[in-house]
């Protein structure tokens, strides 16, 4: 049985292009926000000294990131009103691919369990507003590097992507706000 949320969309893509600061802008326009598994497990595991950090043990990270992605999932599809994502599971389809993990085949098929908004929003690399910060230490590189692996997973799973203009975040906010209105 596959579990359909068309209320809730996925803003993922490059890091450091932005996403943070769109989804603050929808949060403060009324939208409800699911904030980005991989912050919130960098910023736990750091502070208990724990194993499952990316550059310690990628699989067990990415089990972290998979559970509370579907807990996001199943928290905002509850309320029919619209949401937004700060990526979502199919982002582990991509990640699984990137670091070679030996394991991966759950990620596609909770990536297929649980389903978006076909309509996915796409923040491509922006080298001038990329900026490195306590948890996205891996560079500009890496932000351009999988950009492309992260589109292909996405459109294999059958979503549509909708890229983000490289414009201030009011025009971005509007953009999302009339994609969403006529979704």
């Amino acid at each position: 049985m596959t579990i359909h949320a068309d209320n809730l969309f996925i803003l993922t893509g490059a890091p450091g292009a932005g996403k943070t600061t769109l989804l603050d802008a929808l949060a403060a326009h009324g939208l409800r926000v699911g904030r980005e598994a991989a912050r919130a497990v960098i910023q736990v595991q750091k502070a208990i000294d724990g194993p499952a950090l990316q550059w310690r043990d990628p699989a067990r990270f990415a089990e972290l990131m998979l559970d509370r992605d579907i807990q996001t999932h199943e928290n905002l599809r509850l309320d029919p009103a619209p949401a937004l994502c700060d990526r979502g599971i199919p982002d582990l389809v991509a990640y699984g691919r990137i670091l070679r993990l030996a394991e991966t085949d759950h990620f596609a098929r909770a990536a297929a369990l649980y389903r978006y908004n076909s309509k996915v929003f796409f923040a491509p690399p922006w080298r001038e507003i990329y900026a490195d910060d306590a948890e996205r230490i891996e560079g500009w590189e890496h932000a351009q590097r999988i950009y492309g692996p992260m589109r292909d997973a996405y459109a294999e799973l059958g979503y549509r992507i909708v890229e983000l203009p490289k414009a201030p975040v009011t025009d971005r906010l509007a953009f999302v706000l009339d994609e969403i209105a006529h979704a």
